[in-house]
């Protein structure tokens, strides 16, 4: 696993688990120190290496591969699944088309492969500062209207993305989405260029894609909940979706064609589209060649039996992943915002059968401004037998919940 940090390395130490497979590991050294002791534990070795100098990375993951026998590769954060693909290139093993891996990361390269797979996507430009972005948005006929979606060109989480409704906060938003020029706690350089994106309305949902020797197992739809205003934060997910059957159909079919578009062939992608209102056609937003962040797996799994990180290294060790739902429940999970950002003085989430609930704070800990993903508290997770009941259930406990900050 390269880097497996984050929300996505818990549920593959689960899955191989549940293979009997080993785990290995490459990543810095410093962030290795900071791992939790769970995902230490599970780790058979670990490649300690430079994973933003890809020469060297490379070689020092080959010559640990080739020690080791690894027979997989799979990167957990989405910013190296191109180093990933090439890797798996070097060794011979089940991965992703090296010649498109850095579409899945960079969102102007995967603006250029969906045009050219004619996958449905919103309209977008390219802008390199404010000045320029204000020229384009009020350019003549083909302009992209308002309101309109302001985005790094490379990062995740929502960081940095903002919907801006005329040309007096433009140059605010394009500011705010390039001040990541690097990608921690790895240090990674990031495009610094900004995307402005054509505002697509009406609702938002996801579809994971399984891809085995370049044949694509779409995943169930999962409808997705954000918040309003100038800031679309996830505040929650639903599955199953609740879409009519033809349409999930047709999401799950387009999910599938953006994730071929930008070069999955062995493994999964996460993919988000929009559907406006009365339409028949899903938008795709974007695509990551990733398991989901949101403790998505264990929505999918809680509602359909589905393991998607089972799928996704059945895919990369080269076998042929099961994607069959066994049951047909429903799950929702409900992120806990706070009103503002500061330190943490009482985080309450009261108990409910059906229902669990984990805390990603404690009090005295920083609070961050509620402007993308990072400032979230905790989460509750309900399991119903419909999908209603779930997201009933769901959103009373976190109406009850308390996130205070000082």
């Amino acid at each position: 696993m390269i880097e497996p940090m984050g929300n996505a390395g818990r549920f593959l130490v689960e899955a191989a688990g549940r293979l009997g497979v080993r785990l290995y590991a490459a990543t810095h050294k410093d962030v290795h120190d900071g791992y939790p002791h769970r995902l230490r534990d599970a780790l058979s070795g670990v490649c300690a290496t430079d994973l933003t100098d890809t020469a060297r990375a490379l070689v020092d993951m080959e010559a640990f591969c080739r020690r080791h026998a690894v027979a997989g590769i799979a990167a957990c954060f989405e910013l190296f699944t191109p180093l990933a693909a090439l890797l798996a290139e070097r060794t011979g093993l089940p991965g992703n088309d090296p010649r498109l891996a850095h579409a899945p990361r960079n969102k102007i390269l995967m603006g250029e492969a969906f045009a050219r797979a004619g996958v449905p996507a919103p309209r977008w430009a390219v802008t390199h500062d404010p000045d320029e972005a204000l020229r384009v948005a009020r350019a003549g006929p083909g302009a992209l209207g308002w309101p309109l979606v302001v985005k790094p060109a490379e990062q995740g989480g929502s960081w940095g993305v903002s919907v801006v409704d005329g040309p007096d906060r433009l140059a605010d938003a394009v500011r705010a989405a390039q001040r990541y020029t690097r990608a921690e706690p790895h240090g990674l350089p990031l495009d610094t260029r900004a995307l402005l994106q054509e505002y697509v309305p009406g609702r938002e949902y996801s579809c994971d894609t399984v891809v085995a020797d370049g044949v694509a197992h779409p995943l169930p739809v999962v409808a997705k909940d954000t918040t309003d205003g100038t800031y679309r934060i996830e505040t929650g997910h639903t599955c199953p979706s609740g879409l009519p059957g033809p349409l999930e159909e047709e999401v799950r079919r387009v999910a599938a064609r953006a994730a071929l578009a930008v070069g999955v062939r062995n493994g999964i992608a996460h993919t988000e589209v929009k559907i406006p209102p009365g339409a028949r056609t899903p938008y795709v937003i974007e695509t990551g060649a990733r398991l989901p962040g949101d403790n998505l797996c264990e929505v999918v799994e809680a509602a359909t039996g589905v393991d998607e990180a089972v799928a996704h290294l059945r895919a990369v060790l080269g076998t042929a992943p099961d994607t069959a739902p066994t049951r047909t429940d429903a799950a929702a999970i409900r992120f806990l915002l706070p009103e503002r950002g500061g330190v943490l003085r009482r985080l309450d989430v009261p108990g409910e059968p059906g229902t669990h609930a984990e805390l990603y704070l404690k009090p005295g800990d920083a609070v961050p401004e509620p402007a993308d993903s990072a400032c979230r508290a905790g989460h509750v997770l309900a399991r119903a037998a419909t999908a209603g009941e779930a997201r009933r259930l769901a959103d009373r406990v976190a109406a009850r919940s308390r996130v205070e900050v000082g």
